[in-house]
């Protein structure tokens, strides 16, 4: 017999999850987009760029912080 009751499709995480989940992706996006670029047209001239602050220090602490913010999308409790 079946059962009266429609089974419904439950999501894993819930909406508030899945906000963060996507801040947090568009956090790591934009650490690697800054990291992009740099190099040299002639690979007989070097180009300083490379060595950016932007490159250096700043894109690969937005990756590391996005991540963070993954961890915590998906430790976050939905029910809140």
């Amino acid at each position: 017999m079946k059962n009266n009751k429609e089974t419904e499709s439950s999501f894993l995480f819930g909406k508030r999850n899945y906000i963060i989940m996507l801040i947090g992706l568009a956090v790591i996006a934009l650490g690697f987009i800054l990291m992009a670029g740099g190099g040299s047209d002639d690979p007989n001239v070097f180009n300083p760029e490379l060595y950016s602050w932007r490159r250096i220090r700043l894109a690969p602490t937005l990756v590391l912080i996005g991540f963070g913010i993954e961890i915590y999308a998906i430790l976050a409790n939905p029910k809140k």
